[in-house]
């Protein structure tokens, strides 16, 4: 029994969505997922990709992934890396796939000199936050998400919906 962490390979955006569409269930937000396949190849594989992805294999099968993106810090004045979606199928899960993964992105941050390895995870998401604490991550409790989407974001932009 062994784990494998690679880079994603074109002709795998199928893989990632089913991946995407896995995650997005077991947080019950299945019904937010617009993305297809040809949107995650063009991401992933298109003239200048900026979203990154590492398979996790278990024993040559696909078990779990890892996308992600570089960020960058002004206060550090250094980029780091932002995780995106870190999933493991249920049935691989506590075999250390989660740990690999993210030991992977560290092992990049420090290779690259990247100031951070940073990402969210929902508040009742009690497993995963006892997993990321276990490791040393800590909490940013001081800090707000705010997201522009939909009407909000073309009203902000001026596009499609009519200022107020």
């Amino acid at each position: 029994m062994s784990i494998a962490i690679r880079p994603v390979r074109p002709g795998e955006a199928g893989l990632v969505l089913a991946f995407i569409r896995e995650l997005a269930d077991y947080e019950g937000l299945g019904h937010e997922v617009d993305a297809d396949e040809t949107m995650i190849d063009t991401a992933l594989f298109g003239r200048s990709p900026s979203v990154f992805c590492d398979i996790a294999e278990w024993d040559g099968a696909p078990a779990g992934f890892a996308l992600w993106f570089y960020n960058f810090s002004t206060f550090r004045g250094r980029h780091g890396i932002y995780l995106e979606d870190l999933y493991v199928r249920p049935d691989h899960r506590g075999r250390g796939i989660g740990k690999a993964l993210l030991r992977e992105l560290a092992r990049r941050c420090a290779a690259e000199g990247l100031a951070r390895l940073e990402w969210w995870v929902l508040d009742w998401n009690a497993p995963s936050i006892a997993f990321y604490q276990s490791l040393g991550a800590q909490p940013m409790e001081e800090w707000t998400v705010f997201r522009l989407t939909g009407d909000s974001l073309a009203r902000l932009a001026g596009h499609g919906v009519p200022s107020r």
